[in-house]
């Protein structure tokens, strides 16, 4: 498949920085110092192999099938019906990862911003806006997310540098004072956040250079790893402990900052950030389900499912959990690790693996 939609590299690695950056900044910290304490910076050097490994993966398969989605070649891989049924899995997963997306921007806005508003507005406020992005294409999302990650990065800049004026170092130590098992388990959730280079399965087709899909990916990696450790570490200085009991630590410690320092009402900046984040992620999130079932069932319009899909998002982001914090905190702790893991890890690996063997099996029968 060669379509007439194409993005640059800078465009992929801004699309990859607004699709992970902004939930990973504001949603995992927590969940990392939980387990791994004050080493919970460290847990990002796992979590960032995790990420490379899941790059390399994608790449090697988009290489070996140029212009095809990982939902068509998945087919070829693995055989007609084992790849429909793999194709209908995956169009789950990101239905459901939709679902909690648009979840986690209900409770995020009632939390800090709109207290009084009704869930089901404010997810199909968002979701709208998505619905029109996704209508226009990939281009426009990749042309609009130019200008809204350059403000997400001017917004987060000042934001970090104020926090540096309220750490104290000594919140960091003992270093490795319960080994490395702590680490290990704490790298789960950044890890499975990073393994979300998955989506490159569905962008790579439409890269217009696709020489440079590792290049492009690799600084979208090290972009997101970086700027997470420059939260992380931080968040650990001026919190400590108390840190792992916040659901929002950064937009916390943005509060407090704005409470002691010289301005007020900061948290418009975290709620800008996370909003533009969103606005990308649930965006490409419905493209690709879009593109998804079209691939599946062999049909040419994409464009045919946006507005089902927008529906069922908004009926599904309020429904989804009967407890919203409850519930929501204790998926993120306990259940999508290991799908995502499983998911954008796992599978990919799997198909890459059958792949090589086949291919070796065709040359030695040559």
């Amino acid at each position: 498949m060669k379509s007439a939609e194409k993005i640059s590299a800078t465009q992929l690695s801004f699309l990859l920085f607004s699709f992970i950056a902004p939930t990973v900044i504001l949603i995992i910290p927590s969940l990392m110092i939980k387990i791994s304490k004050q080493d919970a910076w460290i847990t990002i050097i796992p979590a960032v192999l995790i990420g490379f490994f899941n790059i390399w993966v994608m790449t090697t398969l988009s290489n070996r099938y140029p212009g095809q989605t990982i939902i068509q070649y998945s087919s070829q891989i693995v055989g007609k019906w084992l790849g429909k049924g793999l194709g209908l899995y995956i169009i789950y997963y990101w239905i459901n990862f939709d679902f909690i997306i648009l979840n986690q921007h209900i409770q995020f806005i009632n939390t800090v911003l709109l207290h009084k508003s009704p869930p089901i507005m404010v997810s199909l406020s968002l979701a709208l806006l998505c619905g029109i992005a996704v209508y226009m294409g990939i281009e426009s999302i990749a042309r609009s997310n130019e200008f809204l990650a350059l403000v997400m990065f001017v917004l987060l800049i000042p934001l970090l540098m104020l926090m540096l004026a309220e750490y104290d170092p000594e919140r960091l130590r003992p270093v490795l004072s319960n080994g490395m098992f702590p680490v290990l388990q704490g790298a789960i959730f950044p890890a499975a956040y990073l393994s979300q280079f998955f989506i490159l399965g569905w962008l790579l087709p439409y890269l217009n250079q696709p020489k440079k899909a590792f290049k492009a990916s690799f600084i979208g990696l090290c972009t997101i790893s970086g700027l997470l450790a420059i939260t992380v570490l931080p968040l650990i200085m001026i919190f400590g402990p108390l840190t792992e009991k916040l659901t929002f630590p950064l937009l916390s410690v943005i509060q407090y900052i704005g409470f002691q320092g010289s301005f007020e009402r900061l948290e418009a900046l975290a709620v800008a950030i996370w909003v533009m984040g969103c606005f990308i992620k649930i965006s490409l999130t419905f493209f690709i389900i879009c593109l998804s079932i079209c691939h599946l069932f062999n049909l040419k319009n994409y464009r045919d499912f946006v507005i089902p899909i927008t529906i069922l998002s908004v009926l599904g982001s309020v429904s989804v959990f009967v407890n919203y914090s409850t519930d929501l905190s204790h998926y993120l702790k306990y259940t999508y690790p290991s799908h995502a893991l499983f998911t954008q890890i796992v599978i990919p690996i799997f198909l890459l693996m059958i792949d090589s063997v086949k291919r070796s099996w065709k040359k030695s029968a040559l």
